[in-house]
């Protein structure tokens, strides 16, 4: 992971902090993304999205207040799925935590803020955050800065997902194989190709002990060739920081897929799923049409 990597997982915190921070009801409530940025930094992330506005929607340049320009770019291209993939995945972990999941695993853990903000949760289960040392590093001092701390029962594993096997490192780290656990991996696959996506199915299910779950977003088949402006400018913005997304599935597809490495489809979201769940009555924070969330259960 590079420093466009971590600025797409930047980008996504800054995202949820904005939604929280401006809705009156959130779709997603991330009350901590905020703290991990200082006051210059928030600010300068708000006017490179907001200057933005020429990509983004060019017939509305120069016809919106610079508030109004960034309140639409996050609302209609940054957040939606971010805050879709957040809710869902909490939702499904607090579900399986009912039936006994134990552990909780953040593959590519970013920012994301779950321990800082579940105190209860974390009291009671261990967290792992898998991240590239880099990465992994510059949120740990963002913490201290913030005045923030963490539960024992979180655990911090350094891992380059590039070169490492996490089947390897987690066990080092305290990791249970023998407990059900709950594996979160979200925003990642679209990046990978269908060889790579395989290699890390394969280390999970090396950890898991039947029962457990993995929730993960990914592309359909027909996000390649989409006419929607927002999949475009996703692909494009991708495309131009070096990281193309790779990969999109047909459902079928997926489920062989999931199937060689263990894995059963509990639920599966699709836009529309998404509109009705999360987004229903709102007039600018909508799905991304071709991006899908599954929650699997490993069954071997």
């Amino acid at each position: 992971m590079d420093n466009r990597s971590s600025m797409t997982a930047l980008m996504s915190a800054f995202a949820r902090a904005y939604h929280f921070k401006t809705e009156k009801r959130p779709v997603f409530s991330d009350s901590a993304a905020e703290r991990l940025m200082t006051e210059e930094e928030y600010g300068g992330i708000a006017k490179y999205v907001r200057d933005g506005i020429d990509f983004f929607a060019p017939e509305l340049a120069g016809k919106l207040s610079d508030s109004e320009a960034l309140g639409y770019i996050v609302s209609t291209q940054l957040a939606p799925t971010p805050l879709a993939r957040a809710a869902f995945c909490e939702e499904s972990l607090k579900t399986a935590a009912m039936t006994g999941t134990e552990q909780y695993v953040i593959i590519g853990a970013g920012y994301d803020t779950f321990a800082l903000r579940e105190n209860a949760f974390v009291s009671t289960h261990t967290v792992f955050e898998l991240d590239h040392p880099l990465t992994q590093a510059d949120k740990l001092e963002r913490i201290k800065r913030a005045g923030l701390s963490y539960n024992d029962n979180v655990k911090f594993v350094p891992v380059d997902l590039s070169s490492e096997d996490m089947s390897e490192k987690l066990p080092a780290s305290g990791f249970d194989c023998g407990r059900k656990s709950f594996f979160s991996w979200l925003g990642v696959s679209y990046y990978l190709s269908e060889e790579e996506i395989g290699r890390t199915l394969q280390s999970i299910a090396k950890l898991c002990s039947e029962g457990s779950s993995l929730v993960f977003d990914f592309g359909d088949e027909g996000l390649f060739d989409s006419t929607d402006r927002r999949v475009k400018n996703m692909l494009a913005m991708a495309m131009a920081a070096g990281e193309p997304m790779k990969s999109s599935f047909d459902k079928l597809t997926l489920a062989r897929l999931l199937e060689k490495h263990g894995f059963l489809i509990y639920e599966l979201l699709t836009p529309a799923d998404i509109e009705e769940r999360y987004f229903c009555g709102r007039d600018t924070i909508k799905p991304f049409p071709h991006i899908d969330m599954a929650l699997a259960v490993y069954k071997p």
